[in-house]
């Protein structure tokens, strides 16, 4: 089946031989008909949550993803393009952006009229973990990068996110949809491959409870969005913008926690990232290229990051949150981590030893 997005870009889907969904998102017309030819193999069955009572949050046990995939070298990476002599999670010989279902999911689909159970302490039962977990291939190429890719390619795996964004958001379990990027062997990836993933909860997680509850207590206290008087401030105070573009702002928050943090904001803001438009969307891969090229270019040496997509939940809070890219870096200085402390780890109150002003002045240094 076909679908033509924004952009121009085309997706096709198609099944894998064990019947996960897998997604095909091209700039140009290409017929994609792939068969995946290696022999089924049964789905791993479906974890469960338990509650933390201490602090009242889910946490996900799913022992069953113990055995994947770990730092496979570039002639078995499961996310190259197949060949003749291997068959990979993408049947295809060649793709420019590929999204399929985990093959080992610490959230999957549940039984029909799943409900997450209400809190009750120690009387809490232990439902299925009920959710979806995707993997986005930026490109075929394994070795390059997020901050090389061609613009065009760049918009590819935004409209794939935002059309995965849109289509997970109406299953009747999911609370919140996560697209994120883990780069680098120093914050745990365990496929070097450019890639991100995509999970979608079942429930809301602890840090955007958190942040939900701060967005609704000060549009109740001011009548304005939380995130909107940020980029206002940061706008205002120039110091720590590291670059603009019509629709999108960049900067280092005004309390980072990271060495290097940068936050990326539509100037338009929405709840959510399927509401982008044609706008926001044609100028977002430049400015995105732009702010990752600036942070391998502090060091001259490539950033390991994690770099999330915070929106709104599905069901609450669109009055409230707004869309936003936070991209923070472990790297201190070119042979240091910032490895978290007690204090970080431990009581989640984080130390900066780099002020953020240092920290965007050091960004905007870098030569493009």
């Amino acid at each position: 089946m076909k679908q033509q997005l924004p952009g121009g870009i085309t997706r096709q889907n198609l099944k894998l031989s064990d019947g996960r969904d897998i997604y095909y998102y091209d700039n140009k017309e290409i017929e994609r008909s792939a068969v995946d030819k290696r022999a089924e193999k049964a789905q791993p069955g479906i974890g469960h949550l338990r509650l933390d009572q201490l602090v009242n949050e889910w946490v996900v046990v799913a022992s069953h993803r113990q055995h994947r995939v770990f730092l496979p070298p570039k002639e078995l990476c499961p996310l190259c393009a197949s060949t003749k002599e291997k068959q990979t999670e993408i049947p295809d010989s060649d793709y420019e952006v590929a999204v399929f279902t985990n093959r080992a999911p610490a959230l999957t689909s549940p039984e029909a009229n799943w409900k997450l159970p209400q809190i009750n302490g120690l009387d809490t039962p232990n439902p299925d973990a009920a959710g979806a977990c995707e993997v986005v291939c930026y490109t075929s190429d394994h070795g390059t990068s997020f901050a090389k890719l061609p613009l065009s390619q760049i918009r590819a795996v935004l409209e794939a996110w935002k059309n995965r964004d849109d289509e997970l958001s109406k299953l009747t379990y999911i609370e919140h949809v996560f697209p994120f990027e883990n780069r680098g062997e120093e914050v745990g990836v365990t496929i070097s491959h450019p890639h991100g993933q995509i999970y979608a909860y079942s429930f809301i997680p602890p840090r955007v409870e958190k942040m939900l509850s701060a967005a609704k207590d000060y549009l109740k206290k001011t009548g304005r969005v939380l995130l909107d008087d940020l980029v206002q401030r940061e706008i205002k105070d120039e110091k720590r913008v590291i670059a603009q573009n019509s629709e999108w702002i960049a900067y280092v928050p005004f309390a980072a926690r990271y060495p290097f943090e940068i936050h990326l904001s539509p100037l338009r803001s929405v709840a959510r990232m399927s509401q982008l438009d044609e706008k926001q969307s044609e100028a977002f891969p430049a400015i995105a290229k732009e702010i990752l090229t600036r942070l391998d270019g502090v060091f001259g040496i490539e950033m390991a990051y994690i770099a999330s997509w915070y929106q709104s939940p599905v069901n609450v809070g669109s009055d409230c949150m707004r869309l936003h890219w936070q991209i923070v870096s472990v790297r201190r200085q070119p042979g240091k981590l910032k490895y978290l402390s007690g204090s970080e780890s431990a009581m989640g109150a984080f130390i900066m030893d780099l002020e953020p002003e240092q920290s965007a002045d050091q960004l905007r240094q870098v030569k493009i």
